[in-house]
């Protein structure tokens, strides 16, 4: 059996990315009734809101579903927490130290699994005892590696150093992708792109919109004075990159960011002033579809790309 199914106990070897303002219940739910596993993006929810997520998800599926927790987001401590009274089986770590709750998670019978984007992390998450890692490529929407090192120069990295289940992510949108990154040392993908456009997805149709408009080169890495992240270039992208290109300190680069920027992009879909994060992926995005339909389809382009390899 596939280690990272196993693992979760799932189907197929495949993981909805935990994104802030997408992920809610209702995606996780749906994507775990498919088969795979679905997370819920704790980085947009007080510890209340994931509560209530966590207790709809329970009532909207029996398969396994988990929690992805940002390590340096305010509630961090408290999410842990919540996690560990509701029973939560399966805790995705990122931004952060995974020394600083692994083993307390594991504590309760917890799997961990932490999203890295460089070897040193990798290294620093296997010592601190996690179940499984995520290597992150640059291709990817959202906070992001500094290195910009693209997800297939990065699997084969981290496979050499790999002891536990290796999960491919950036840049991951079909069968294709999936297989590919499967030859280079993954051994199942998490997908955030494809997802966060859905129709179970909880962002505004706007946003989904402009999603699917997107065509090559529509996003950019930028903020690497704060932390990187990758965007849709939209009027609040053309202020950053004007700033960033003037030498703007990263005092001048938080007080154009402000607060509440991914909410008011993704969430209540104004294009021109929201921070619009999604990955480069998203210019093969071009229809509206289900969560089922979109693992549906990576199994069937994954079997088809089997059948079609040169030996």
């Amino acid at each position: 059996m596939n280690p990272v199914a196993e693992l979760f106990q799932i189907e197929h070897p495949i993981v909805q990315g935990g994104m802030v303002w997408c992920s809610g219940w209702k995606l996780a739910s749906a994507v775990s009734n498919a088969g795979a596993l679905g997370l819920l993006g704790s980085g947009s929810m007080n510890p209340q809101l994931l509560e209530e997520h966590i207790i709809k998800c329970k009532n909207a599926t029996s398969k396994p579903f988990g929690v992805n927790i940002p390590l340096l987001y305010p509630h961090a401590k408290d999410h842990i927490e919540t996690c560990i009274r509701n029973g939560i089986k399966i805790v995705f770590t990122s931004a952060g130290n995974p020394d600083t709750y692994t083993a307390l998670l594991k504590s309760h019978g917890i799997i961990v699994v932490h999203v890295i984007a460089n070897s040193k992390f990798a290294i620093k998450a296997q010592n601190a005892g996690v179940d499984a890692i995520v290597a992150e490529g640059f291709e990817a929407g959202g906070h992001n590696g500094r290195e910009e090192t693209s997800t297939f120069c990065l699997i084969p990295q981290i496979k050499k150093i790999a002891s536990v289940p290796l999960i491919a992510a950036g840049g991951i949108y079909d069968g294709k992708s999936w297989l590919a990154a499967q030859i280079l040392g993954a051994d199942a993908v998490q997908l955030g792109s494809r997802f966060a456009a859905c129709e179970e997805s909880s962002a505004h149709t706007n946003y989904k919109d402009t999603v699917r408009q997107a065509t090559e080169g529509s996003t950019q890495l930028t903020l690497k004075k704060l932390t990187p992240v990758r965007m849709l270039k939209n009027a609040f992208y053309q202020q950053i990159a004007n700033a960033e290109n003037s030498g703007s300190s990263a005092e001048t680069l938080k007080e154009i960011l402000g607060k509440g920027r991914s909410k008011k992009g993704i969430l209540e879909g104004d294009l021109e002033e929201g921070e619009m994060e999604i990955g480069q992926v998203s210019a093969l995005i071009e229809k509206p579809e289900t969560a089922s339909q979109i693992i549906q389809d990576l199994l069937q382009t994954y079997q088809k790309a089997k059948e079609n390899l040169y030996v």
